[in-house]
């Protein structure tokens, strides 16, 4: 797939100007809302864990009943999203292929056929013909994607940008749309803006989304759902009187 920042950027996204950037705020509420978003995020992946389970799991308690996979899976959704956190906080959280490689390390442990570096070898999309990039192009094909994300000027679209080329693209072998939607986040949060939880009750539609993109490459289309799903989601802080400018 190829990003064209001047198509995206001509994209009519003025009903995201009622976001107010403020880092200290956002942060806080993306800390505060963890545990819903790691099972969110691993029951989009077909994780049969509760979202009790994963609370108690996540306060150390050994939930019985489940595979060891399914622990392994939300354990390190934990810790690839204390690390981004962390990123964001030290300010080394960047748009790059080394933060990228670091957060699918925690991501991919012990799951995927390899973890922190890009795949060598090819890979399919399931429900679809499209074929990611072969393996000796992904540097490239990466490289020149990121060229022209950063280059759109909207830091919400740029984000949701990022999680549609990281989930298109396959850079990995497995974890690549839960390292996608952390990348994401990070970039939300980087700019000041609350991040962008998908709700497993809205899987048949983010699926049915992401098939029509994969099979028809027509992303200015999945940008504007995401935008309009990431408006919905967080419709809490676009209250109108809410002033959360952070001082200068």
């Amino acid at each position: 797939m190829q990003i064209d920042s001047e198509k995206i950027n001509n994209i009519k996204i003025d009903k995201l100007s009622i976001f107010i950037p403020n880092k200290k705020f956002f942060v806080a509420m993306a800390k505060k809302d963890r545990v819903d978003f790691i099972y969110n995020t691993s029951a989009l992946e077909g994780n049969i864990m509760t979202y009790p389970d994963v609370a108690t799991l996540l306060d150390g308690v050994t939930v019985g009943g489940h595979k060891l996979s399914d622990e392994q899976q939300i354990l390190n959704q934990n810790r690839s999203l204390n690390l981004l956190f962390s990123m964001i906080e030290n300010k080394s959280f960047e748009l790059n292929k080394k933060r990228l490689l670091k957060l699918h390390k925690k991501v991919g442990f012990e799951e995927a056929l390899s973890w922190g570096e890009f795949r060598s070898g090819g890979v399919h999309i399931g429900g679809t013909e499209f074929l990611p990039p072969k393996a000796d192009h992904l540097d490239s094909h990466f490289n020149n994607g990121i060229n022209e994300i950063k280059k759109i000027s909207n830091p919400i679209v740029q984000a949701i940008t990022y999680f549609l080329f990281g989930a298109k693209s396959k850079f990995f072998y497995d974890g690549n749309k839960r390292v996608s939607r952390l990348m994401m986040n990070g970039i939300l949060l980087l700019y000041g803006y609350p991040i962008l939880n998908i709700k497993v009750k809205d899987k048949l539609e983010l699926n049915k989304m992401m098939i029509d993109f994969y099979d028809n490459d027509n992303i200015q289309k999945s940008i504007k759902y995401l935008c309009d799903y990431y408006l919905k989601q967080n419709r809490v802080f676009k209250v109108k009187g809410i002033k959360i400018n952070e001082k200068k």
